[in-house]
This record gives C-alpha cells, sequence and structure tokens, in this order.
C-alpha cells in the first residue's frame, strides 16, 4: 500500500506543500497572519509564547518552532520576529538548521521600518517561495515513509471500546509496514502506565515510560494539584466516563499490540520506521498534536466520542468517533463513523483496512474536514507562568 508525496531536500517525504509563516513570538504573530492572509499557499498560526519565558519554557517554544518548519509537509519557511523577543531570529534560524536544509528566509520588523514595511517584503518572499513550492511533483511512496500521530479528545466510552481499538489496528499495520505510529497524551496513562511498562522494547524503555508519568504526577503536585482534578473533563463525565484510571485504559488501545521502541521528548525530533514510539505530551489536544508534528508526523489520526474541530496548520488532522449520534450532529467536522464497530468487533480488521485506506488517500492529497474549513488551533505546552 503506497501513498503519494513530496520528497525533501533532507530525505523526507511530506504529504502536503505549504509555506510556513512562522513568528517568532508573540509580538510577530499579527504580521504573520496578514502575510498568510494574502499569498495562498502559506500557513502560519497564532504564537502565544517566544518571550518572557524561562529557559525550559523557552526550549519548547524553539522545539515546536523549528519542527513545524522542518516537518516535510512545509516546503520551505519566512521567519517574522520582532527584533527583542527571547527567541531571537538567530536562535531561531539555528534551531531550525540544525534539523532541515529546506529554503529560509528572515525578517525582523524592529530593522525592516516597522509592520507595513515587514509585511511587505515577506509577502514577496513567500509568493517567490510558493512559486518555488508549486514546481513540486508528487511521487509515489511506501507506508513506511509515515509518521502517524495518535490522539483523543472529547472521549466517552465508545472511544475506549471501538474508535481508539480501532486507531490501535491501523498503528499495528502501519508498523508492521516499516512506519512509525506515535502515542501521546502521559497525563491519560496514568492507572495504566504499569501496562505500556510492560510493552518497552527494553526495561530502559519500560522504565522511562513509568518515569514521565511520575513526573506529570509530581510536578502537578508542587502546585497543589493532581492530575484527577480536570481528568476526567466535564464532557467525558457527561458521556459516561467515570474515572481517569477508566479513561486511561480506553487511550492507550491507540497504539495498537506492537512493543515501544522509543520515548520522546516533547517536540523532539522523531526517526522514520522506528515503529510503534510514544512523545511525552500533555492531554491538551492542541498541544499535544502540535507536538507530534512537530516531531516529524505528516500527519494525525484522531478519536473522539464528544466531538471535536480540532486542525493543525502543518499536518492533516483526520478525526473519527464510534459514537454514531455524535457523528450525525458533527459531520461537518469528522471524517469516518466508525459506529457500525459497536455492533461487531468482528468487523475491526476490515474497518482498520478501510481506514489505512483513507490515510493513504488523505496522504496524497484528499482534504480532511478541518482542512476543508480552515482550522488551525495551536498551543504549546508549558511549564509555568511567564517572567
Amino acid at each position: 500500500m503506497n501513498f503519494w508525496g513530496y520528497r525533501r531536500p533532507d530525505g523526507r517525504v511530506g504529504i502536503r506543500n505549504k509555506v510556513l509563516i512562522l513568528p517568532a513570538s508573540i509580538c510577530a504573530a499579527d504580521t504573520t497572519r496578514i502575510v498568510a492572509s494574502q499569498v495562498e499557499g502559506t500557513v502560519t498560526f497564532h504564537n502565544q509564547n517566544g518571550c518572557a519565558q524561562i529557559p525550559s519554557d523557552q526550549q519548547l517554544t524553539m522545539d515546536v518552532m523549528a519542527g513545524f518548519a522542518a516537518n516535510p509537509n512545509i516546503y520551505g519557511t519566512i521567519i517574522v520576529s520582532l527584533g527583542c523577543e527571547n527567541c531571537q531570529m538567530d536562535l531561531v534560524t539555528e534551531a531550525i538548521e540544525q534539523r532541515t536544509n529546506k529554503p529560509l528566509r528572515q525578517f525582523i520588523i524592529q530593522e525592516c521600518g516597522g509592520t507595513i514595511a515587514t509585511v511587505e517584503k515577506a509577502t514577496c518572499a513567500a509568493r517567490e517561495m510558493v512559486q518555488e513550492a508549486s514546481r513540486m511533483q508528487r511521487e509515489e511512496f511506501p507506508i513506511s515513509e509515515l509518521l502517524l500521530g495518535t490522539e483523543c479528545g472529547g472521549s466517552d466510552p465508545t472511544s475506549g471500546l471501538a474508535s481508539n481499538p480501532l486507531i490501535g489496528g491501523v498503528c499495528d499495520r502501519i508498523v508492521d509496514m516499516g512506519g512509525t505510529a506515535v502515542l501521546s497524551e502521559t497525563t491519560e496513562f496514568i492507572g495504566a502506565e504499569h501496562i505500556l511498562a510492560r510493552r518497552g522494547a527494553t526495561p530502559e524503555i519500560g522504565q522511562r515510560i513509568s518515569d514521565i508519568v511520575h513526573r506529570y504526577e509530581q510536578a502537578l503536585k508542587l502546585v497543589g494539584a493532581d492530575p484527577r482534578d480536570g481528568n476526567p473533563s466535564p464532557g467525558n463525565i457527561a458521556g459516561g466516563i467515570t474515572t481517569l484510571e477508566e479513561k486511561s485504559l480506553g487511550c492507550i488501545h491507540k497504539c495498537g499490540h506492537r512493543p515501544v521502541n522509543a520515548v520522546y521528548d516533547y517536540a523532539k525530533q522523531m526517526k522514520s520506521g522506528e515503529g510503534l514510539v510514544i512523545m511525552d505530551t500533555p492531554g491538551n489536544d492542541p498541544s499535544s498534536v502540535a507536538a507530534m508534528i512537530a516531531g516529524g508526523c505528516q500527519l494525525v489520526l484522531f478519536s473522539t466520542g464528544r466531538g471535536t474541530p480540532t486542525g493543525n496548520p502543518v499536518g492533516p488532522v483526520i478525526k473519527l468517533t464510534a459514537n454514531k449520534a455524535t457523528y450525525e450532529k458533527m459531520k461537518d467536522n469528522i471524517d469516518v463513523d466508525a459506529s457500525t464497530l459497536l455492533e461487531s468487533s468482528e468487523k475491526l480488521n476490515e474497518m482498520a483496512d478501510d481506514l489505512l485506506q483513507e490515510i493513504c488517500e488523505i496522504a496524497s492529497g484528499k482534504a480532511t474536514k478541518s482542512e476543508s474549513l480552515g482550522f488551525m488551533e495551536m498551543a504549546i505546552a508549558r511549564v509555568c507562568n511567564y517572567v
């Protein structure tokens, strides 16, 4: 089974061919919004960070920015900074160049003469880069070139009973074909971390799985909180999920049945062809999706019981639900109706094959619902308050 994508000069394969207008900080975010609104074929996002952050928080922001630029769905990047933020232009440029050798252009608002002058210059550069990108032709590639992220949000019992096992079946197939599948949402391993840890390919990986869960719990306790204070969410509870442990047991079905071969920190660059891996992310959907795409995932498979509109500026987000009522109410947002799986678990293999075919079609250019709506929800994980 193959898909059609774009080979990048760094060797990776993209499934979209966009130019990223990258704001180095919140002070450049509206400028990049204006630029992207004027040039078809570009994407941007509202970066709330980039300044007034402690070093560990700034590193999370830098990793997401560099990862977005390096993601193979991006042809090249136009970086825009204010000029005095912590995420200085040279730091952002260096972080990107450590990950990829794709085209880069830089504009500093304080040096270009203000917003209007910067918009004029960056817009011209963006048009030139989009024109260059238009020369790229799709080529056929095997599934082994895919890095598939997995996510669940707005969960209800149908998520753990049907949607997530279906995603797990797809992950098994991608891993068996030499690709990479990524499990995220560390806070939603709590109560099931011992099950995941036993699946570590080595004792060290198993211990690392336990460590990231316990570290998360301890970090929240430092501020007098418990992950169970906000998880399950009100929507989860209204849908019928009673405890975090119950939610976690459903969540981990997304990763299928293969050994876990690596555990990555938030937004760090992942390897292709590594099988099943974990990325240490929050349960918060936009910040978790952002981390996996920054790590190299070309697309994300997202299950929901209650419904969600979540998208991402860099990679397609495929939404599926096994709740028939939710699908009927949110057809605008949800790509796949998996509700028939609740009627017969024997349909799992057939539906996993069909879903993998749908993934290949989306990887080859078919737009998801969130893409057609232009949805670009975006968040970056944080350690603490701004300074």
